[in-house]
C-alpha cells in the first residue's frame, strides 16, 4: 500500500506489518518481532545521523521510550507500542543512521523484542494511511 504525501510521492505503507500512532512499525510475523520507525516518521526526520539503542535484555512497556533517534532537525525519541524484552539491536543504524531513511521496512529496523503474550493495540496497514493522511 502507498500513501500519497503534499509532495506527491508515495509513502510505502506495507501491508504485512502494523503500526502505531507514535510512527513505530512492527512485524509480528518472525519471533523475536521486529521494530522501526516508519518512512513516513524517517521522511519528516530528515537524515538521522546518530540512534542510541537500549541494551539487549532491557524489559520494556508499551509506551516506554525505547531508543533516542537524532536527526538533522532534532531528537526524536522512539516509543514502544509494545511490551516485552529487547533480545537483539541493529548496531548498524547506531553506526550509520541513514540505513533508516534509505531502507525503513528493511535493513532499518531498529530493534527486536520477544513480545509478552498481550495482544499490542497496533493500526493495520489502511488504518495507518489513513492516520498519516490526516497528520499532512
Amino acid at each position: 500500500m502507498a500513501e500519497e504525501n503534499e509532495q506527491g510521492t508515495h509513502l510505502d505503507v506495507p501491508d504485512f506489518l502494523q503500526y502505531s500512532h507514535d510512527h513505530v512499525w512492527v512485524d509480528e510475523s518472525v519471533t523475536p518481532a521486529v521494530l522501526g520507525i516508519t518512512e513516513f516518521a524517517a521522511n519528516k526526520m530528515g537524515d538521522i545521523v546518530f540512534v542510541d539503542l537500549p541494551e539487549v535484555g532491557t524489559r520494556v512497556e508499551a509506551g516506554d521510550e525505547l531508543v533516542q533517534i537524532e536527526s538533522a532537525k532534532a531528537v526524536e525519541p522512539m516509543i514502544s507500542p509494545v511490551a516485552g524484552v529487547v533480545r537483539y539491536v541493529n548496531s548498524g543504524t547506531e553506526d550509520d543512521g541513514a540505513v533508516i531513511n534509505d531502507d525503513p521496512y528493511g535493513e532499518g529496523w531498529i530493534v527486536k523484542i520477544e513480545l509478552d503474550d498481550d495482544e499490542p493495540d497496533l493500526l493495520s496497514a489502511g488504518e495507518y494511511a489513513k492516520f498519516i493522511a490526516q497528520q499532512q
